[in-house]
């Protein structure tokens, strides 16, 4: 799952990894060659320096008498003894001047990160992700933050490199999907202490797996003890009302249903009140799969959001049309107004797009993925392990 996205951001954090360090070596080396040459003359004034006091040498030689010779023997024997004597306080004066200069080398080895560092490789992880069907929005969004995650931060060791850089697009990732969203048994039990059912609305346009869905959500549900009933609202074809009918019938779900061309708001409305006759907690309405380009068809889903006043409108979109299926929410949202996203065909998602920009687009939450062909194969989206799958 989303594992083609995976590996573009891997290579980012290796090739940004690789490059600081290559840099940070070749500064190391310039750096520790300007500190040794300091600390010795240059090789012919040092010649030249050494002739000087030979030379001096000689001629204070010359003008010596035995005598003078015999006391300067005498006071070198003494300054002998005085270096004994004194020998461990100049080993830790020594000692002192290697600690400064192992000092000086530990602040040399520390890189501070640059714009020059992160720029062209940020650009590539960029074009990366806007071919992984990211929006665009959201890839300028995450490269930004990266780069103000990483730019002047100091770094001691190679090896914290890729640990900061991880960092960082945790960081970004996380905010993007970071919305908040209501616990939907919350809202159960909120609306169940009032004596009613809780309504939500799917939408969508054809072939997302939508009514697929409202059956692995009431199967999902139906695990957790609750009683759901499904309106099949989807009146445009009778294949629509077979197909919902099979699926409540395998997991053993009451659906209310009316003929084709039956008005899908008066389907909704009856579901809703055997909920509350007969005491379930959940009414979930089917809805005509429709392009968000029709009209007539988002009209007449306007019209059952009136009569059937949904607690909840949840969009499905499948995952692996990316950029459309984050178009198609946008058009959505502005006609009903949504309330969360489900995703299905997430499994065979590699490339992650409408995963990681769906959420923030539209500024509602992922509530659910789905993730094979089983009633089982639903999973509650958690921002967290999304990170995780990508960093």
């Amino acid at each position: 799952m989303f594992n083609a996205l995976k590996k573009k951001i891997n290579t980012a954090v290796g090739k940004i990894t690789e490059k600081v360090s290559q840099d940070a070596e070749k500064e190391n080396i310039i750096a520790e060659g300007e500190v040794e040459s300091s600390k010795y003359p240059p090789e012919e004034n040092l010649t030249e320096d050494l002739k000087k006091v030979e030379e001096s040498s000689e001629k204070e030689e010359k003008k010596e008498s035995v005598f003078s010779r015999f006391r300067r023997k005498e006071a070198e024997d003494e300054t002998l003894e005085e270096k004994v004597t004194s020998k461990p306080e100049k080993i830790e004066k020594e000692e002192k001047s290697e600690d400064t200069e192992a000092g000086v080398f530990s602040f040399i080895r520390e890189k501070t990160l640059s714009e020059k560092d992160v720029d062209d490789i940020l650009w590539e992880l960029e074009m990366s992700l806007l071919e992984s069907d990211v929006a665009l929005e959201v890839a300028e969004k995450i490269i930004n933050s990266v780069k103000d995650d990483l730019v002047v931060k100091k770094i001691k060791r190679s090896s914290d490199v890729e640990k900061y850089t991880r960092k960082a697009l945790k960081n970004a990732i996380s905010t993007i999907l970071d919305v908040e969203s209501e616990d939907i048994d919350d809202l159960i039990q909120e609306k169940n202490s009032k004596g009613e059912p809780l309504i939500i609305m799917f939408v969508g346009i054809n072939g997302t797996g939508k009514t697929t869905t409202i059956a692995k959500f009431s199967n999902f549900f139906l695990n957790k003890g609750y009683k759901p009933v499904i309106a099949a609202s989807d009146t445009f074809s009778a294949g629509a009302i077979e197909q919902i009918s099979h699926h409540a019938e395998k997991i053993g779900v009451k659906i209310i249903k009316h003929k084709k061309g039956a008005d899908p708001a008066a389907v909704a409305f009856d579901a809703i009140s055997h909920a509350k006759a007969q005491g379930k907690e959940l009414v979930l309405i089917d809805t005509a799969g429709r392009m968000q380009t029709n009209i007539n068809l988002m009209d007449e889903m306007a019209k059952i959001k009136r009569v059937a006043k949904p607690d909840l409108i949840i969009y499905v979109g499948d995952s692996l049309t990316g950029n459309d299926a984050v178009e198609q929410a946008i058009k959505f949202n502005e006609s009903v107004g949504l309330d969360g996203i489900i995703l299905t065909k997430a499994d065979a998602d590699a490339k992650g797009g409408a995963a990681l920009s769906i959420g923030y687009v539209i500024d509602k939450p992922i509530l659910f993925l789905g993730t094979g062909q089983s009633y089982e194969d639903l999973m509650e989206f958690r921002p967290e392990w999304m990170v995780e799958q990508l960093v």
